[in-house]
């Protein structure tokens, strides 16, 4: 039915591509938005510090003065693969990076609070959706 109202299989890929690619990129920046305390105090991290001791919590399993240095690099990494993928720019690559960025979370939520909890929150979804962007992307020779 989708392609009928995409008028062909090649626009309905193109769509769905498009719409995968930026929904993630979107994700990624609303992380950021709430580690920033964007959405205010109250909602989501509400601040930068609460999100640092939530990482820490995810990587229970790394020593305490590494924490904020994961931190710092995975708020980089978000922010730089949500711009990319919200943009267009080097999309085969941001999606691979937002893969990789994706499964270590999902494991380290695994290690940290059991195998359910990186399920509960669609983190392995996530990850499989930006690898099918990255492949996609490639086959249709986007900018990589």
């Amino acid at each position: 039915m989708f392609e009928r109202l995409a008028g062909s299989r090649k626009n309905a890929e193109r769509y769905s591509l498009t719409f995968l690619r930026i929904a993630l990129g979107a994700a990624f920046l609303n992380g950021i938005a709430s580690r920033f305390g964007l959405y205010g105090k109250n909602t989501g991290y509400g601040n930068y510090a609460n999100y640092v001791k939530y990482a820490g919590e995810v990587n229970s399993f790394m020593p305490r003065w590494a924490i904020p240095y994961l931190a710092n690099a995975a708020t980089v990494a978000e922010l730089s693969f949500g711009l990319l993928l919200v943009l267009g720019l080097w999309v085969r690559w941001a999606a691979y990076g937002s893969a990789a960025l994706l499964a270590m979370f999902g494991i380290a939520m695994a290690i940290s609070f059991g195998a359910v909890s990186p399920l509960d929150y669609s983190v392995f979804t996530a990850c499989a959706g930006a690898l099918v962007v990255a492949v996609l992307a490639e086959r249709r020779n986007e900018p990589k």
